[in-house]
């Protein structure tokens, strides 16, 4: 008990709880002393802070709370009055901003809150749109290698070029260890190993089409991750590392026949190779999207650069093919035109060479038809002179119709008498009527023009051997021939869809009717009838006469006027009707007379004979020049004869009032000829009267004649007639063009 009492506590309990208090409180006070200096610090810190005034107002709370604690400590012993005053002051200051504080802070938090969620999902904002910057770089990214592949890939446009850039592009680009084309067989059952990127010369491993692995990548447009174990991804040599992930994507081998156009049909099926893509063994490295996306996109470029490259090679073997067919046309065309030069160079010489016995035959059977003659030789004369025009009508069918097949003849147009033709028609015809006792009428209707612009010797050649025909095919009975301006209901025929007659105010179309009473035709034969050298053999008519040309060669000189003809025919024994219709033109002035040559005069019969008229005649051919001599010495001339260019230069003088000449003379040509005398003969009136003697009946040569300055032309064969009317009006009008 005495060694318990003699321990006490150094510190009474109550004092030693109050001395805790004290330590407490100033602790207390100096902690939240501490706070507002902290406070101030953030809100100096924090510049986007929004409710810094909230901050002063907590810190003054906190500094009266620390205020109210630190006077606290003058109160554990006797304290005055003023001690008291102050600590009731500073707990009311206290309370009061406790309240306020209290009653801000529930408006305050709520914002606070919500402040944070805005924050929350603007930092999830930001995250999504890293995540898609990361995208967009990505395809950037894919995009630029995409660019880059396609102009690897389309620098070129071969096959085997375009399909190992794009091995060896991919493979650079995603760092592959191996990248594999396989490329279905012609038989389209297997697939062959065609391309690798890392074998030089890969050997042609075959896989069946249809294997399960093999459907699943051509039933996808994607890029598809097949097992490395697949026969199509076993390419590579076995080592200790995991083989890396595998990619295949099929290649559409794009035809033209893959493109389709309307309803045209899809001539093949579609076909696909396939492209195994491999990643590095050594690698953990796996397949990324934008990856897959490029190696889709790539495959897409390859089957569009194949599809041209065959574009291409189509295109060139057809423009090596076109090519063969240019060089054979055009060695087609050269042979047609060397053929069609040696036919003309054989036709003109022909011509002229057939022209010269004609001239002779007929130039000297017009001169004996001019002698004493028994009956019986006069027959005979007559019947030479009949069968030499007709020969020479032959000759002339013959050319005509040469040179409108190879559409060498053009119209000579001019302004002509369109009655006068019909007259020398009708004159021409009527003799031969007359021996056949045939009636034969022209009926001109009113409304005919006198005056029409056309080729007057086609169509005077046209109407008389169409009412030749008549004449011919017609034993008894009469002969109408009708002309008359037609009208747009007349001018079209069931029969001829292809003539679309066109009425203007400087044109008209007229139409000539021959009708005869003769033998008539077959209808089926009358199609025959236009046919070159075929001829009716149902009218009874095959001696006759005549080669089958007539009328092919007048449906050519219409064609050539925008006409039209046909014949109608009932029958057999009932006679024919010729129709046909010409486009004409309507001359500007009804007086004009200004022709494309001198038309033919009315002949003065009454002169018969040229007494003392000095003409020069020079010709290469001795018989025809001699044959025209006899013409011009019959006639009464004095005619002088040379044989070539340079003595006729040399002969010819003032004196000869006409100079004929073949312009056909060797040496110095006849143009040649003419320029050279005109040259030496400076007045008109001292100069001769030059006329071109020729075989040939082409325009050309007419227009040569009269550019080199002659006064005329005469078409051989010339008859003692024909020779009377030419020198006629050659001293009459000292000019005479024969229409040719």
């Amino acid at each position: 008990m005495e060694s318990c009492n003699c321990i006490e506590p150094q510190w009474p309990p109550d004092d030693l709880l109050m001395k805790y208090q004290y330590i407490s409180d100033f602790f207390i006070a100096l902690a939240y002393f501490s706070i507002p200096l902290e406070l101030i610090y953030f809100v100096k810190k924090s510049a986007v802070f929004p409710y810094r005034w909230v901050l002063v107002q907590f810190g003054a709370f906190i500094v009266l709370c620390g205020a109210t604690h630190l006077i606290n400590l003058w109160t554990f012993t006797v304290h005055s009055r003023t001690v008291a005053s102050v600590m009731t002051t500073a707990k009311v200051l206290t309370a009061a901003v406790s309240c306020i504080t209290a009653l801000m802070l529930v408006h305050i938090i709520p914002d606070l809150l919500s402040v944070k969620t805005r924050e929350l999902f603007l930092k999830n904002k930001a995250a999504e749109l890293d995540r898609e910057m990361g995208l967009i770089r990505t395809q950037e990214e894919t995009g630029r290698h995409v660019r880059m592949l396609t102009h690897e890939i389309r620098s070129t446009l071969d096959r085997h070029t375009i399909l190992k850039t794009t091995l060896v592009e991919l493979g650079r680009t995603l760092a592959l260890e191996e990248c594999a084309l396989w490329m279905p067989t012609r038989t389209g059952l297997e697939l062959q190993l065609s391309y690798t990127l890392r074998q030089q010369n890969p050997v042609g491993y075959t896989v069946p089409i249809h294997h399960p692995v093999i459907n699943q990548v051509f039933s996808s447009n994607r890029a598809v991750k097949i097992s490395p174990n697949c026969p199509v991804a076993r390419l590579r040599p076995a080592g200790k590392y995991m083989p890396g992930e595998v990619v295949a994507v099929r290649v559409p081998l794009l035809h033209l026949s893959n493109f389709h156009i309307n309803d045209w049909p899809e001539l093949s099926t579609k076909r696909y190779a396939l492209m195994v893509l491999m990643l590095p063994s050594d690698s953990a490295r796996q397949w990324h999207v934008h990856e897959l996306e490029l190696v889709e996109v790539v495959a897409d470029q390859v089957a569009v650069a194949l599809s041209h490259a065959a574009i291409l090679e189509e295109s060139m073997r057809a423009r090596d093919l076109l090519m063969e067919q240019n060089v054979a046309l055009d060695l087609a065309r050269r042979e047609a035109e060397t053929a069609i030069r040696a036919r003309n160079d054989f036709l003109a010489v022909m011509n002229h060479e057939m022209r010269t016995p004609m001239h002779a035959i007929i130039a000297l059977s017009s001169l004996l038809q001019e002698t004493e003659l028994t009956p019986e030789q006069r027959l005979m004369v007559e019947t030479v002179l009949k069968s030499s025009n007709l020969l020479a009508t032959l000759i002339n069918d013959v050319l005509d119709l040469s040179r409108l097949e190879d559409g060498s003849l053009q119209l000579d147009l001019g302004t002509f008498n369109l009655y006068a033709v019909f007259r020398e028609v009708l004159n021409l015809i009527k003799p031969i009527a007359s021996v056949k006792k045939l009636h034969v009428s022209l009926n001109l209707a009113p409304d005919l023009p006198e005056y029409a612009v056309g080729d007057e010797k086609r169509l005077m050649q046209t109407i008389l051997n169409i009412v030749g025909n008549a004449v011919k095919f017609s034993k008894e009975g009469s002969i109408s021939i009708t002309a008359f301006v037609a009208k747009l209901d007349t001018l079209r025929d069931s029969k001829a869809p292809e003539f679309l007659p066109v009425l203007s105010d400087n044109h008209f179309y007229l139409r000539v009717q021959v009708k005869d009473s003769g033998s008539g035709i077959n209808p089926l034969d009358i199609p025959k009838l236009f046919t070159k050298f075929a001829q009716n053999q149902s009218t009874g008519t095959r001696n006759s006469g005549g080669c089958g040309l007539g009328l092919a060669i007048c449906k050519r000189f219409i064609n050539l006027m925008e006409g039209h003809i046909w014949i109608e025919s009932e029958g057999l024994g009932k006679g024919c009707t010729a129709i046909l219709i010409v486009k004409l033109g309507m001359p500007e002035r009804v007086n004009e007379s200004k022709l494309p040559y001198m038309p033919k005069m009315p002949t003065n019969h009454g002169q018969t004979a040229f007494p003392g008229l000095k003409v020069l005649v020079m010709d290469e051919n001795g018989v025809s020049r001699m044959v025209t001599k006899g013409l011009l010495l019959h006639l009464g001339c004095d005619v002088t004869m040379v044989g070539s260019s340079d003595e006729c230069l040399r002969l010819v003088s003032h004196e000869h009032k006409v100079v004929f000449m073949d312009i056909c003379v060797p040496g110095l040509d006849s143009y040649g000829i003419t320029i050279r005398i005109h040259e030496k003969f400076t007045k008109r009136h001292e100069r001769p009267l030059l006329v071109a003697l020729t075989g040939n009946t082409d325009k050309v040569t007419k227009e040569n004649c009269m550019r080199a300055g002659m006064d005329g032309l005469i078409l051989k064969p010339v008859s003692l007639d024909k020779m009377r009317s030419v020198l006629t009006d050659l001293l009459e009008h000292r000019v005479f063009f024969e229409a040719i």
